[in-house]
């Protein structure tokens, strides 16, 4: 692994959770919102997974056959996309609201959007740490460069 290569990892990482974070902020946004047929905003994630790795590169002073126990790309990872949240929605007793069911078992409930606001708010601050310790990886590698750079220059 090259000393860039540990920059990009954080990099992605960082660039993943700024996705994750807007996603979040979006369904804070939406905790109370419908469409305009009056269907409920459903909550969204991010699908962050591994990157892919273009082809295996055997390390030195590593023999052919040993690579099958290897199962890390170490590229970092990407957005591969935002999935809708299966929870069930929520339904609240309201039947003066104009979306309220009309008939049935469930008259004059309302459905509203399937949002946390705790689950959302601790997955921001966890999001939010994980930003930051790749911040913070970033910042030891170029620290490390740095002084390597400083012995080479007393040498």
């Amino acid at each position: 692994m090259s000393f860039f290569s540990s920059m990009d990892i954080s990099a992605s990482g960082m660039s993943a959770e700024r996705f994750k974070m807007d996603i979040i902020a979006n369904n804070i946004a939406n905790v109370n919102t419908t469409d305009a047929q009056g269907n409920p905003y459903r909550a969204k994630m991010a699908v962050i997974t591994p990157a892919d790795r273009p082809e295996f590169v055997v390390p030195v002073g590593m023999d052919e056959g040993e690579e099958e126990g290897i199962n890390f790309s170490g590229l970092g990872v990407k957005v591969a996309g935002v999935e809708e949240s299966k929870e069930p929605l929520k339904y609240v007793y309201d039947p003066d609201n104009p979306r309220a069911i009309k008939e049935g078992k469930w008259k004059g409930y309302v459905a509203m959007p399937n949002i946390n606001i705790i689950e959302e708010m601790t997955s921001l601050i966890m999001t939010s740490r994980t930003y930051e310790a790749n911040a913070t990886a970033i910042e030891a590698a170029k620290s490390m460069a740095q002084r390597a750079l400083e012995i080479g220059r007393q040498a």
